[in-house]
């Protein structure tokens, strides 16, 4: 079995200006400086990239974006190209719950962003997960598995690919999913990979996010198929971001 590096990711989503942002990743920085053995990964709004990727540089933490076009230019008010995000990160966040309950996406729209990004060697975050309607169905494999096929389609760029299972009934809410269901579902996630492409299946990170705090990642991340986090509101907290990834890494 590949031996999988873990990942705590920070999804800042719409909070933090230019200058509290800055000031969330120094002190990250400060505080989780001596942690190796994990890739750390802030993703903060759009404004700020710029400034907190230029004061990151050289050091051990890496930005990414939250959403990226499938676009290379043109008449696309408010979207991002990967031209423009070249150089600043090395990770974008695609498919996040919110972007297709609220913005409409489909994962047809999702495949073609994280083909786009690979291509311009930008890894994808790619984010699939079940509301509570599909959990109490009974039928949440069946739909994260078609879900992150669907997301994948014509997606070629194994190395580069994170899967991030987020159950939408656990995002924000306080109630994560326990780390055997989630477990379950990480198989789940690697099993559509074995499928599209064999010989990636165990070296594709896959994530767990949704509700992840201090107090619940070890017992998620000793689970065999889970490989680390995408973090929401704890990733905001310089105290509970850091043992995060003291958790996950060594010092």
């Amino acid at each position: 079995m590949a031996e999988r590096t873990p990942v705590i990711a920070g999804n800042w989503k719409m909070n933090t200006d230019v200058e509290s942002g800055l000031k969330l990743v120094k002190k990250i920085f400060e505080f989780s400086e001596g942690v190796s053995g994990v890739d750390k990964i802030v993703c903060p709004p759009s404004i700020a990239i710029t400034s907190i990727a230029q004061t990151l540089a050289g050091t051990s933490i890496q930005v990414g974006a939250q959403n990226v076009s499938a676009n290379d230019d043109g008449a696309f008010t408010g979207e991002l190209s990967t031209s423009m995000l070249r150089g600043l990160v090395s990770h974008v966040i695609v498919g996040h719950s919110e972007r297709r309950a609220m913005f409409g996406e489909t994962s047809d729209q999702v495949a073609a962003k994280a083909i786009k990004a690979a291509d311009a060697g930008i890894s994808p975050i790619l984010c699939i997960g079940e509301d509570l309607a599909v959990r109490k169905s009974g039928k949440a494999a069946e739909y994260v598995a078609n879900q992150l096929e669907e997301s994948l389609t014509g997606y070629s760029n194994w190395d580069s690919l994170i899967v991030a299972y987020e159950p939408v009934w656990a995002i924000g809410t306080g109630e994560a999913a326990t780390s055997e269901q989630a477990q379950e579902m990480t198989v789940v996630c690697r099993e559509v990979v074995r499928k599209l492409a064999p010989a990636a299946a165990d070296s594709v990170r896959v994530l767990y996010g949704g509700s992840v705090n201090s107090g619940n990642v070890a017992e998620l991340l000793a689970q065999p198929d889970i490989d680390g986090a995408l973090v929401g509101g704890a990733s905001l907290k310089v105290d509970e971001f850091s043992k995060l990834i003291a958790a996950a890494g060594s010092s």
